[in-house]
């Protein structure tokens, strides 16, 4: 069935202070992170990835940083992708946060 629900998903821990849940086809995943424990003093460390990424803050606070671009916080509401292979990282800022984020092809390592 094509439906699942947020309540009815097992979250993994992907790390002190980082819940994450999915949903795919073959070819576009949605992976809903659920970030605590901020604010944060210091960005998650830099990463990149084959995978074309975008990202809508569902709630919270995050400093958006990316390679050869100026440090942006983004609030509820806001959006930002990431190109194949963009180096990128996040800082939480407020207390908890939700993304939600896209990527295509599937993140193959996230299963």
């Amino acid at each position: 069935m094509p439906v699942l629900k947020y309540s009815q998903t097992q979250p993994e821990k992907v790390s002190d202070g980082i819940e994450r849940r999915l949903v795919h086809t073959d070819s576009l995943m949605t992976a809903v992170l659920d970030l605590s424990g901020g604010p944060k003093s210091e960005p998650d460390p830099f990463h990149s990835h084959p995978h074309e990424q975008s990202c809508y803050i569902a709630s919270g606070k995050v400093l958006f940083l990316m390679e050869g671009e100026d440090p942006v916080e983004l609030q509820t509401g806001d959006m930002f992708y990431v190109p194949s292979g963009k180096p990128h990282a996040i800082q939480l800022l407020s207390e908890t946060a939700r993304l939600v984020d896209n990527f295509s092809p599937i993140r193959e390592d996230f299963l």
